[in-house]
């Protein structure tokens, strides 16, 4: 039965990153800023100034890096659909015939 993992995923491209963000880290494949407005579980296209936090002054751009205090890195909660890698190739065939 597969898992669950908790994941961050780049707004931009949607790899999977680090869940530690800092406020210089930047999306290993596409290289966009990850402490961003965008990227934030506050984020919201519909709430005043796009936060659902009472923040005093709209930030802008959203995809640019910011130093908000407020931010907290969005994660998603994806299901394990993967099966685990076997390094040894002798037992990967084992397994697979049921030796």
């Amino acid at each position: 039965m597969p898992g669950y993992r908790e994941v961050v995923r780049c707004a931009q491209c949607g790899t999977v990153g680090s869940s530690d963000v800092g406020l210089d880290s930047r999306c290993p494949r596409c290289g966009v800023d990850l402490h961003a407005c965008s990227q934030c579980t506050s984020f919201d296209p519909g709430s005043r100034f796009e936060c659902m936090q009472q923040i005093p002054a709209r930030i802008t751009p959203k995809n640019a890096r910011n130093s908000c205090t407020l931010y907290s890195a969005r994660t998603t909660v994806e299901r394990e659909t993967t099966a685990p890698r076997s390094d040894n190739a002798r037992k990967a065939f084992d397994d697979l015939f049921k030796f």
